[in-house]
């Protein structure tokens, strides 16, 4: 199996997605195709004294910075490596195509070049968020600001799939993330939506409220680009903040001091269950190739970890079942 990375995608590349790159090529059945300017990744590859021979190189001349619009670089800049990246994929030359780089460009080349599942009408991207009891899949975070519901009834369709077969959650639950549980609660726009998914034959239990988002207690939560990105970034800026606070306080005396390394076990099995590092990246669900999109700013682990979600995702063939799925629940809106 083949999976493509973008080798100039996120913001300390082509160093860390090469360096991601190799762990993967070394930990994981597979080959890993490195995409982008070839003198500049061989260059990188040269501080590596021995070279995976699962590791090969496709050449493309330009970059996608992550300032740039979406759509125009991807329409302007042909021989990107996102672009290249992706049309291995439409091609059938990789099974799966990972980026670290610029999000919305991803989102555009994935749609574009290689169009969506039958019976969805918007990608999006999907994360898997630690929690108390469980893992939970937030749906969309990004891909779409302004959806319709019929939209995200085809993400709660694909995002119950995905959990079901590649997570391997026997029947997943499935709620909508709103301002309260009771059914009448928020917007038209979420009530409508309430109504489509509680009519779609998903296992949908009901709302979900911003508490729920790591209590690990629902399978997959549903709401808008908009929405969604917002309760992400949010999240990584209170992981952050926690993280600072908590090491100002332990270091305040010598008795917090030796608190702190008596519990450096505990601190450590914390870090890697809340760290993004060891999720990868997030699926763009609804486009008809395995897209992932790692965080920009992702490690070497958290890269070898994306090409991971890519591997799982092709491995068990992700995009029949949410097309199988979509067929089953979802109906195109009539004019």
């Amino acid at each position: 199996m083949k999976i493509a990375l973008d080798a100039m995608g996120g913001d300390a590349a082509p160093e860390t997605a090469i360096a991601g790159a190799i762990r993967a090529a070394r930990e994981l059945p597979i080959e890993v195709v490195l995409v982008g300017p070839q003198q500049a990744i061989n260059e990188q590859l040269t501080r590596y004294r021995h070279r995976p021979a699962n590791l090969s190189i496709v050449h493309a001349s330009e970059v996608i910075e992550m300032d740039e619009s979406p759509v125009a670089s991807v329409r302007k800049k042909r021989d990107s490596s996102i672009n290249v990246g992706v049309t291995l994929l439409r091609d059938g030359k990789v099974h799966a195509f990972v980026s670290a780089g610029n999000t919305g460009a991803v989102v555009s080349a994935g749609t574009l070049l290689l169009g969506l599942l039958p019976g969805a009408e918007r990608p999006g991207i999907a994360i898997v968020l630690p929690g108390i009891q469980g893992e939970t899949l937030l749906i969309d975070v990004g891909a779409n600001i302004a959806p319709k519901p019929n939209h995200l009834l085809q993400y709660a369709v694909m995002g119950e799939a995905y959990m079901r077969h590649v997570m391997g959650k026997p029947k997943p639950k499935v709620a909508l993330l709103n301002v309260g549980e009771e059914e009448t609660k928020g917007t038209d726009f979420i009530r409508e939506t309430y109504g489509l998914l509680e009519a779609s034959g998903a296992n949908f239990i009901g709302n979900a409220e911003g508490r729920d988002l790591f209590a690990g207690t629902i399978d997959v939560i549903v709401c808008d680009g908009f929405v969604g990105n917002v309760a992400l970034k949010t999240a990584e800026s209170l992981a952050k903040a926690i993280s600072q606070v908590l090491k100002r306080s332990l270091a305040m005396s010598p008795i917090t001091r030796l608190g702190a390394w008596l519990s450096q076990s505990a601190f450590k099995a914390l870090r890697q269950e809340v760290d993004y590092a060891e999720y990868g990246g997030a699926p763009l669900l609804g486009v008809n190739g395995v897209c992932i999109i790692a965080h920009g700013a992702s490690t070497a682990k958290a890269i070898k970890n994306a090409i991971r979600v890519g591997y799982e995702s092709a491995r068990h063939d992700v995009n029949r079942h949410l097309t199988d799925a979509l067929q089953r629940h979802t109906q195109p809106v009539r004019a």
